[in-house]
């Protein structure tokens, strides 16, 4: 199995920055597709992000597609969400999520993915 940790959430004013980490156990990041989601209280669990390290691709939600950066360090086994121009909006828990053999235009959809962390809480205020 695979184990997820995430971290770095926190509070921020809005227009502030935080970047999320997510650790991973083997050797994940180089052979599975890797997914950043988010859920506000009393909201479904929706996309922000994913990576697939093998393909070198990239893909955002509308959301926070020129706000948020998705990358790897293959050597640490880790992912980053790097999350700039907070709004209140993006309040929620993240969560960090992985899955082998997860066709790479199916990463927006979370039952798709076979393993999560436990999340981290963002707050951004106003």
């Amino acid at each position: 199995q695979v184990q997820l940790v995430e971290s770095g959430g926190g509070f921020v004013q809005a227009g502030g920055s935080l970047r999320l980490s997510c650790a991973a156990s083997g050797r994940t990041l180089s052979t599975y597709v890797m997914g950043w989601f988010r859920q506000a209280p009393g909201k479904e669990r929706e996309f922000a992000a994913a990576i697939s390290w093998s393909l070198g691709s990239t893909y955002y939600a509308d959301s926070v597609k020129g706000r948020f950066t998705i990358s790897g360090d293959n050597a640490k086994n880790t992912v980053y969400l790097q999350m700039n121009s907070l709004k209140p909006e993006d309040t929620a828990v993240y969560y960090c999520a992985a899955d082998r053999y997860l066709s790479f235009r199916r990463v927006a959809n979370k039952d798709e993915y076979a393993y999560w962390g436990q999340g981290t809480q963002v707050t951004v205020s106003s």
